[in-house]
C-alpha cells in the first residue's frame, strides 16, 4: 500500500495548473515510476497527488509550424522509440530512451518526469541538451520557454515553479537539421540500471563535408546536474572531420566537467570515462554523417 493523503485528477493542463494553486504542497504525478518509489520508501509518506496521466494532449510527436519537434511531456519512452519523427530527424534521441530501465518501465515512464525529477543521470536529458531543447511550461501566467541550460538549477530541482507544469519539450528545427548524433551510457549493467556516464554528441559537418561546422556534446553525471561542454564544441568548430579533431575535442571537456566519487564509481574513472565515451560519441557521430574513419 502507498502512504498518499488525497489524490486529484486534473482535466486539463489549465486545470491542473489551477488544483496546484489550490494545494502548494501537491506533487504532480504522470507515470508514476518516480514518485511511487518516493512514496514507497517513506520519503514521500502522506504526500498529496495531482494526476496528470489521462490528459491526452500532453502526449505525442510532431513537427509544429517553426519546423521545432514537439513532444509532449507525457510521451512515454517506448512512444519516443517507436515515432517516425523522431526516428527520422533525431534517431540519437531514440537510442538514449532505449537505454532506460527495461521495457515496462519504458512503457509507464514520460520524458517530462525524466527531465522534471532534476537528476543529472536522466538518460534523456543530455541528448535534450546538446539538441538545446526549450522546456515549454504552462502556468497562472501562461506558456514560459525556458531553455534547458536553465531548467537545470542544482541537484534534483529544476527551474518549473510549483504552480508550473511542463507541457512540452521543443527542440528547434536549426538544432537537428543535418545534424547526426550518437549517445553511450556506462552503467554495470546492460539494462535496468542508471547511468555511471552518460555522453551525447551529434555534428553538423561543412558543405564539403570536410569540416565540423558545429559539435554539440553533453553528459550525464559528469557534475550536479547535466551539462554541456562549451570546451569541446569550440576545440572542433571548424576543425577536420577526422578521429584526431574526435580525440583533441574529447580531451578538451575534461576542462568542463566535475564529476564525483560515488559508490557506482570513484571521480578519476568518470573522468577517464568522459574523455573515452566523448570521443567514441563524436567518432560514431561523423561515421553517421558520413565521414569515413
Amino acid at each position: 500500500m502507498y502512504d498518499i493523503e488525497e489524490i486529484y485528477e486534473a482535466e486539463s493542463p489549465v486545470h491542473a495548473v489551477a488544483l496546484l494553486r489550490e494545494h502548494p504542497q501537491a506533487r504532480i504525478i504522470a507515470g508514476g515510476s518516480d514518485i511511487l518509489i518516493g512514496i514507497r520508501e517513506g520519503k514521500l509518506a502522506g504526500c498529496t497527488l495531482i494526476s496528470i496521466h489521462k490528459i491526452d494532449e500532453l502526449r505525442g510527436v510532431a513537427i509544429d509550424s517553426s519546423g521545432a519537434v514537439r513532444i509532449g511531456s507525457l510521451t512515454s519512452f517506448s512512444h519516443i522509440a517507436s515515432d517516425p519523427i523522431i526516428q527520422e530527424n533525431i534517431p540519437v534521441l531514440r537510442q538514449a530512451v532505449e537505454t532506460i530501465g527495461g521495457p515496462q518501465l519504458r512503457n509507464i515512464g514520460t520524458i517530462g518526469g525524466n527531465v522534471c525529477n532534476g537528476v543529472t543521470s536522466a538518460d534523456s536529458a543530455s541528448t535534450l541538451l546538446a539538441f538545446d531543447a526549450v522546456m515549454e511550461y504552462l502556468g497562472p501566467s501562461g506558456i514560459r520557454l525556458v531553455p534547458i541550460k536553465e531548467h537545470y538549477i542544482s541537484a534534483g530541482k529544476t527551474a518549473l515553479a510549483h504552480d508550473e507544469i511542463l507541457r512540452a519539450i521543443l527542440i528547434p528545427r536549426e538544432s537537428y537539421e543535418n545534424c547526426f548524433g550518437n549517445y553511450i551510457k556506462y552503467a554495470m549493467r546492460n539494462a535496468l540500471d542508471i547511468a555511471t556516464l552518460g555522453c551525447s554528441a551529434n555534428v553538423r559537418l561543412s558543405q564539403d563535408g570536410k569540416s565540423i561546422e558545429r559539435l554539440r556534446l553533453a553528459y550525464g553525471v559528469a557534475g550536479p546536474v547535466p551539462m554541456r561542454s562549451p570546451g569541446a564544441e569550440q576545440a572542433a568548430a571548424g576543425k577536420p572531420a577526422n578521429a584526431e579533431t574526435a580525440a583533441a575535442a574529447a580531451k578538451a571537456a575534461m576542462s568542463d566537467i566535475n564529476p564525483r566519487t560515488s559508490w557506482r564509481a570513484s571521480k578519476e574513472f568518470r573522468l577517464h570515462l568522459a574523455q573515452e565515451l566523448a570521443k567514441r560519441t563524436i567518432t560514431e557521430s561523423l561515421k553517421l554523417a558520413g565521414v569515413s574513419l
